[in-house]
């Protein structure tokens, strides 16, 4: 950005899970690194962030504003359960989540909020006379569209709230594998944003004990309570 004095960035982050919240740092961290202020509103734990950012233009609020999907297990989400979930987090009180958080981005002096992609903090920086962006490959109204049609045709309103909600960001920073997102009116189209590397291809099948010559398939899936650990020193 063409400015020589720092920005401050509030950058929310969905609920579910910790995929979100893994780009996210790669982007925090880059923004911090150009001299900013990112302020992150997360459900994640801090060592998300903190192991890869350690800088005093980091600050992170354990706020929860969606949930995302609720899962049984690793591959099976509770449609009806995932709806009424957000309801409960993001619906009945939405009328106080708005004016606290219209308040803190005030508070902050905030100068963009970025969303990935937590619905309610478009509406929240519009409230606040704020600009937004989102980042994402999905966004919730198509999730949950699927959801209401399987399972819970009175939460149909859900949709249309969130898709309004993301009606109000000024333009959708478009990841690979994307699903339609029509509430967003622009889209500008970017490669996958990672975290960096801290290993090498040889370092880590060395580790794992699996050869070059091996075909290596990794098979990731959310909705977990806890990791597997696959090696240790």
């Amino acid at each position: 950005m063409a400015t020589t004095a720092p920005l401050v960035f509030a950058y929310y982050v969905t609920g579910h899970g910790f995929g979100h919240a893994t780009r996210v740092v790669e982007v925090t961290r880059h923004l911090i690194d150009a001299g900013h202020v990112v302020h992150v509103v997360t459900a994640a734990p801090d060592f998300v962030f903190t192991t890869e950012i350690q800088s005093p233009n980091l600050f992170l609020r354990r706020v929860l504003l969606d949930c995302g999907a609720v899962q049984s297990d690793a591959l099976t989400v509770d449609r009806l359960a995932s709806l009424e979930k957000y309801s409960q987090t993001a619906v009945i009180p939405r009328e106080s989540i708005l004016a606290s958080e219209v308040e803190w981005l005030k508070s902050i002096k905030a100068d963009l909020v970025v969303s990935d992609v937590v619905p309610i903090a478009c509406r929240a920086a519009a409230d606040a006379g704020i600009r937004s962006v989102c980042i994402t490959n999905f966004s919730w109204d198509f999730i949950y569209a699927d959801y209401v049609m399987a399972a819970g045709h009175h939460h149909r309103s859900i949709i249309l709230q969130i898709a309004e909600d993301y009606s109000h960001c000024e333009f959708l920073i478009r990841l690979p594998g994307f699903c339609p997102m029509p509430a967003f009116r622009d889209v500008v189209d970017i490669p996958l944003v990672v975290r960096r590397l801290h290993k090498s291809r040889e370092e880590v099948r060395k580790e794992l004990g699996v050869g070059d010559d091996v075909k290596l398939l990794i098979f990731n899936f959310g909705g977990q309570v806890s990791g597997i650990l696959i090696c240790c020193n």
